[in-house]
Protein backbone atom coordinates (compact mmCIF):
# COMPACT_ATOMS: atom_id res chain seq x y z
CA UNK A 1 0.00 0.00 0.00
CA UNK A 2 2.96 2.26 0.57
CA UNK A 3 4.42 3.54 -2.59
CA UNK A 4 7.55 6.12 -2.86
CA UNK A 5 8.20 7.03 -6.67
CA UNK A 6 11.74 8.62 -7.01
CA UNK A 7 12.02 11.24 -10.52
CA UNK A 8 14.42 14.05 -11.16
CA UNK A 9 17.51 11.73 -11.94
CA UNK A 10 19.61 12.41 -15.14
CA UNK A 11 22.86 12.83 -16.75
CA UNK A 12 24.86 16.49 -15.77
CA UNK A 13 28.34 17.64 -16.14
CA UNK A 14 30.55 17.86 -13.40
CA UNK A 15 29.42 21.17 -10.77
CA UNK A 16 26.02 20.35 -12.19
CA UNK A 17 22.80 20.42 -10.38
CA UNK A 18 19.70 18.37 -10.24
CA UNK A 19 16.96 18.33 -7.70
CA UNK A 20 15.02 14.83 -6.88
CA UNK A 21 11.74 14.29 -6.03
CA UNK A 22 9.94 11.14 -4.02
CA UNK A 23 6.52 11.18 -4.00
CA UNK A 24 5.32 9.11 -1.07
CA UNK A 25 1.21 7.48 -1.30
CA UNK A 26 -0.27 5.30 1.86
CA UNK A 27 1.85 6.62 4.27
CA UNK A 28 1.08 8.69 7.53
CA UNK A 29 4.49 11.27 5.84
CA UNK A 30 3.87 14.22 8.42
CA UNK A 31 4.84 11.51 11.22
CA UNK A 32 7.63 9.77 9.51
CA UNK A 33 11.54 10.63 9.10
CA UNK A 34 12.28 10.55 5.04
CA UNK A 35 15.41 10.00 3.96
CA UNK A 36 17.80 9.39 0.84
CA UNK A 37 20.49 6.20 -0.05
CA UNK A 38 22.59 5.69 -3.11
CA UNK A 39 23.91 3.09 -4.78
CA UNK A 40 26.85 3.09 -7.24
CA UNK A 41 28.10 0.54 -9.40
CA UNK A 42 29.43 -2.37 -7.36
CA UNK A 43 29.32 -1.06 -4.14
CA UNK A 44 27.01 -1.29 -1.02
CA UNK A 45 23.89 1.48 -0.65
CA UNK A 46 25.36 4.13 1.70
CA UNK A 47 23.18 7.18 3.58
CA UNK A 48 22.95 10.09 2.13
CA UNK A 49 20.50 12.39 3.86
CA UNK A 50 17.43 12.48 6.02
CA UNK A 51 14.99 14.93 7.34
CA UNK A 52 12.73 14.04 10.75
CA UNK A 53 9.23 14.53 11.47
CA UNK A 54 7.74 17.42 13.10
CA UNK A 55 10.46 19.91 13.50
CA UNK A 56 12.24 18.35 10.24
CA UNK A 57 15.50 18.53 11.49
CA UNK A 58 18.32 17.22 8.69
CA UNK A 59 20.69 15.11 8.69
CA UNK A 60 23.89 14.36 6.39
CA UNK A 61 26.62 12.09 5.29
CA UNK A 62 29.86 13.25 5.76
CA UNK A 63 30.84 13.42 2.11
CA UNK A 64 28.20 15.68 1.22
CA UNK A 65 30.09 18.47 3.02
CA UNK A 66 27.30 21.32 2.34
CA UNK A 67 26.54 20.39 -1.76
CA UNK A 68 23.32 18.53 -1.03
CA UNK A 69 19.72 19.59 0.99
CA UNK A 70 16.71 17.73 1.69
CA UNK A 71 13.68 19.14 2.29
CA UNK A 72 9.96 18.44 2.52
CA UNK A 73 6.76 19.37 1.76
CA UNK A 74 4.14 17.84 3.67
CA UNK A 75 1.40 19.15 1.93
CA UNK A 76 2.32 17.41 -0.90
CA UNK A 77 3.49 14.15 0.74
CA UNK A 78 7.00 15.17 -0.77
CA UNK A 79 10.94 14.84 -0.34
CA UNK A 80 13.14 16.47 -2.45
CA UNK A 81 17.19 16.32 -2.66
CA UNK A 82 18.81 19.23 -4.09
CA UNK A 83 22.08 17.92 -5.70
CA UNK A 84 24.93 20.72 -6.27
CA UNK A 85 28.84 20.86 -6.94
CA UNK A 86 28.21 17.53 -8.01
CA UNK A 87 31.07 15.18 -8.58
CA UNK A 88 31.61 11.91 -11.20
CA UNK A 89 31.59 10.26 -7.57
CA UNK A 90 28.44 11.10 -7.08
CA UNK A 91 27.48 8.65 -9.77
CA UNK A 92 24.82 6.31 -8.45
CA UNK A 93 21.27 5.40 -8.09
CA UNK A 94 19.64 7.37 -5.66
CA UNK A 95 16.79 6.09 -3.37
CA UNK A 96 13.90 7.34 -1.59
CA UNK A 97 13.12 5.54 2.29
CA UNK A 98 11.24 6.03 5.08
CA UNK A 99 11.29 5.26 8.85
CA UNK A 100 8.56 6.09 11.81
CA UNK A 101 9.97 9.47 13.51
CA UNK A 102 13.40 10.00 13.96
CA UNK A 103 16.42 10.03 11.67
CA UNK A 104 19.10 6.99 11.63
CA UNK A 105 21.52 6.21 9.01
CA UNK A 106 21.04 2.49 9.61
CA UNK A 107 19.91 1.21 6.06
CA UNK A 108 17.64 -1.76 7.68
CA UNK A 109 16.35 0.53 10.52
CA UNK A 110 14.16 2.14 7.25
CA UNK A 111 10.90 0.43 6.36
CA UNK A 112 9.59 1.73 2.98
CA UNK A 113 11.97 2.04 -0.16
CA UNK A 114 11.54 3.17 -3.67
CA UNK A 115 12.56 1.92 -7.22
CA UNK A 116 15.13 4.68 -7.12
CA UNK A 117 16.41 7.24 -9.41
CA UNK A 118 19.43 7.24 -11.50
CA UNK A 119 22.03 10.09 -11.33
CA UNK A 120 25.20 10.40 -13.72
CA UNK A 121 27.85 12.87 -13.65
CA UNK A 122 30.12 13.30 -16.07
CA UNK A 123 33.84 14.97 -15.87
Amino acid sequence: QVQLVESGGGLVQAGGSLRLSCAASGLQFSTSAMGWFRQAPGKEREFVACISHVVGSTYYADYVQGRFSISRDNAKNTVYLQLNSLKPEDTAVFYCTSKRAYCINQERQFTYWGQGTQVTVSS
